[in-house]
């Protein structure tokens, strides 16, 4: 599965110069590639992140997680979603999850690594629980 440089550059410019909260990739099956579905910009928060994935149709995504620690120290964590619906196409889950590890070589810096299938899943206590 080939990826779009424009998939590369974004996530570099999140992650260099935080001008993005999340990113949202599909493969697009005409192109058989990874490309850019939806950038978020950077005063977008957990919420629009979550809202941003469908429910019927698998993506990965990239969300840039702000926190302050117990010591309150600022920190933030960069996680890659492999979303996964129990609802999508059996052959999508199939193509993502064959293409994933692939997709997530192209992105270098990704820090915390969840894959998901239904919102429980990818919920804001579990970005929580798996920052610290």
């Amino acid at each position: 599965m080939a990826v779009d440089d424009e998939c590369k550059l974004r996530f570099l410019e999140l992650k260099a110069k935080r001008t993005h909260r999340f990113i949202i990739y599909k493969i697009d099956d005409k192109k058989k590639m990874v490309v850019v579905e939806k950038v978020g910009e950077p005063v977008l928060n957990y919420d629009d992140f979550a809202a941003s994935l469908p429910a019927n149709e698998c993506r990965y995504a990239i969300f840039d997680y702000d926190f302050v620690t117990e010591e309150n120290c600022q920190k933030s964590k960069i996680f890659f979603v492999a979303w996964s619906p129990d609802t999508a196409r059996v052959r999508s889950k199939m193509i993502y999850a064959s293409s994933k590890e692939r997709f997530k070589r192209e992105l270098d810096g990704i820090q915390v690594e969840l894959q998901a299938t239904d919102a429980d899943e990818v919920g804001f206590d579990v970005i929580q629980g798996r920052a610290n």
